[in-house]
């Protein structure tokens, strides 16, 4: 017999056979879909003690899952939270410390104009371990204003996508003018939740039998909270009240809501996780009740500013129903560990990250956490790191390390410590009660802070 023909017979064998089992690790591998609310507060929702409006459809997710109660941005303000959550570092590590604007403004911060598309995301592996991916929504980590250089989406890992101004590939529907939003858009302002939710099931249907990864990034919570006017009783100019951030929220639960239905209707919600948190804390924070009365908010290192709403939603029985996690301190630094853990994608070459595998928290065994949690922000006084007033404005570095945390400007002043089981509020400073632990976390945090790279004003 021809000994080529047998090779190439048993080659060919040998390519079905692993075309085979690739096709049939893919139909286990779970879609994972990031919700990444902007600007939402600790406790807007019901399920985390809101009572602004009912929020059922959030709730929901809550109960069919698992909703944690100590889960960390990377930082109280858009672009770094992003940042920290996609590359799994601390944003700093990118020079990026606040949201990104223009060239002005970055120079003015100390930060590089867009993040570094050699930079390891959370897309990227994912891709490269076969996974088709998307990103649909707010960007904010470059492009927008005068920076007209910043590397398109495809540079950061992604398949496809749609996004908003402060992007480098704005949506024409979305950006009628050269700002974020305005009257004569396409897609109106109160559309825009529903838009990127049709992105999103339009994505699911396209790549349904292939596992996806997605980045579902609306811009609502933050202003101008904009409904339709034409359908609902509000001032539609009066962009930052109570009553306009009410119509919007009940909108944009609505809309979480028919993703969910669409992903059982498609029958994909037996293999796919939702993750559903939110980039920083609220502004305005209508006196703290949007944040659960703890202390701070956007633009804040206390807890208002980074603490924030996550949850967990697999129906199809991998996590426990209706989990409050009240031990597991998550970050967002976590994400890329742990979401290539549960997708069982490898880990790039030589990658260092900044957080920890806490996959099995996600799946519902709760951890003790033993890694600290480090934030920064404000590294001058220009008007390029917005600052809270009165008792929100916080030092500039803080760490979390078990129950304590420590919070330090970076020349030492102004050292706050709170114990955050007895005192979660951060509102009885117990430094010089616990000399010992103030030392050591002091220096932990400095030391931490003065090890990040700077970047000049220009």
């Amino acid at each position: 017999m021809n000994t080529k023909f047998i090779n190439c017979f048993f080659a060919g064998i040998c390519v079905v056979s692993y075309a085979s089992k690739i096709k049939a690790q893919s139909e286990h591998r779970p879609n994972i879909i990031f919700i990444l609310t902007d600007d939402m507060g600790y406790s807007d929702v019901g399920v985390y003690g809101g009572k602004f409006v009912p929020t059922p459809n959030i709730d929901r997710m809550a109960s069919e899952g698992i909703y944690f109660n100590q889960y960390y941005s990377a930082s109280p303000i858009s672009s770094p939270s992003r940042a920290g959550l996609l590359t799994g570092m601390h944003p700093a590590r990118w020079n990026i410390t606040s949201y990104l604007q223009t060239r002005k403004g970055n120079r003015d911060a100390e930060m590089a104009d867009f993040l570094d598309p050699n930079a390891p995301t959370i897309p990227k592996a994912m891709k490269a371990a076969g996974y088709k991916t998307g990103h649909f929504g707010k960007w904010h980590l470059g492009g927008g204003r005068d920076v007209k250089n910043a590397p398109v989406f495809d540079a950061y890992g992604y398949d496809e996508y749609a996004s908003t101004y402060e992007s480098p590939a704005a949506d024409p529907l979305l950006t009628a003018t050269d700002w974020i939003w305005s009257p004569q858009d396409s897609v109106k302002r109160w559309d825009r939740t529903a838009y990127f939710v049709d992105k999103t099931i339009d994505f699911l249907k396209k790549h349904k039998g292939e596992p996806c990864f997605i980045n579902l990034w609306p811009d609502d919570m933050h202003t101008p909270w904009v409904g339709n006017i034409e359908e609902q009783d509000i001032v539609p100019h009066d962009y930052q009240s109570e009553k306009n951030f009410c119509t919007v929220l009940t909108e944009y639960d609505k809309q979480i809501g028919r993703l969910l239905s669409e992903i059982k209707k498609l029958n994909l919600d037996n293999n796919t996780i939702v993750i559903f948190a939110s980039d920083n804390g609220p502004a305005p924070s209508f006196r703290g009740s949007r944040a659960g009365n703890l202390r701070g908010c956007k633009a804040s290192l206390f807890e208002g500013g980074t603490r924030l709403p996550f949850i967990v939603w697999d129906t199809k029985g991998a996590v426990p129903q209706g989990k409050s996690d009240n031990t597991s301190v998550v970050s967002a630094l976590d994400m890329f560990k742990s979401l290539c853990a549960i997708a069982g994608t490898p880990l790039p070459e030589g990658y260092r990250s900044d957080g920890t595998d806490m996959s099995k928290a996600l799946l519902g065994k709760e951890l003790k956490r033993d890694k600290a949690i480090f934030w920064e922000y404000r590294r001058n006084e220009s008007e390029a790191f917005p600052k809270p007033k009165g008792e929100d404005a916080s030092p500039n570095v803080a760490v979390r390390k078990g129950d304590w945390k420590l919070l330090v400007n970076k020349d030492g002043s102004d050292v706050m410590l709170y114990d955050l089981y007895k005192n979660p509020r951060e509102n009885v400073n117990v430094a010089e009660k616990y000399p010992e632990v103030t030392k050591e976390l002091k220096k932990l945090a400095l030391d931490w802070r003065n090890s990040l790279p700077e970047l000049p004003r220009k």
